[in-house]
């Protein structure tokens, strides 16, 4: 209970103060700094699922898959803030309000089969989400580093996208 009330004061906080300056902070039309901000953020609310996911989930299944979000996605964000930093990005410090309203509906579900269940759909829907956002970046992208990024993120984010399909947990 401690956590979903630290997590609504974050989405309040965020939504209050970041909301309308994250969305200010990318220049209309510019894809490379969107994708840039959009994939961030979409690392940043992967990692809280997948450490929510290992601490709530009722299988192993979906803790194992949790657990790989997590590394994974530490990984490729990684590699993105060294890309910002590099362009001179300043990149949003959390997930959107959307993304952390998601993970607060699911933790009501928590320790239950139907938290499995919900979580396997958010987790689906994200990364179908995400591979569309890599995809439009791989097509229209003018930064070769950020499309290069694109590219190197693609096969994982599409194994995730395998590991949750259907709504089902599919192990590694």
């Amino acid at each position: 209970m401690r956590n979903r009330l630290l997590v609504a004061a974050v989405v309040t906080v965020v939504a209050g103060i970041c909301g309308p300056a994250a969305a200010a902070g990318a220049p209309a039309g510019d894809q490379d700094t969107t994708f840039v901000n959009s994939s961030h953020q979409g690392n940043l609310a992967e990692i809280a699922a997948g450490q929510d996911a290992q601490e709530h989930a009722t299988t192993s299944c979906v803790k194992d898959v949790g657990a790989k979000l997590v590394t994974d996605h530490e990984d490729l964000d990684s590699d993105l803030k060294a890309l910002a930093t590099k362009s001179g990005m300043t990149l949003p410090t959390a997930p959107t309000v959307e993304q952390q309203q998601k993970l607060i509906a699911i933790q009501d579900e928590a320790g239950t089969a139907e938290y499995d269940t919900a979580w396997l759909a958010d987790q689906e829907a994200a990364h179908t989400k995400t591979l569309a956002l890599i995809d439009t970046q791989i097509r229209a992208g003018s930064d070769t580093a950020v499309t290069n990024a694109a590219q190197k993120a693609r096969p994982v984010v599409a194994m995730h996208l395998e590991m949750v399909r259907g709504g089902t947990c599919h192990p590694m």
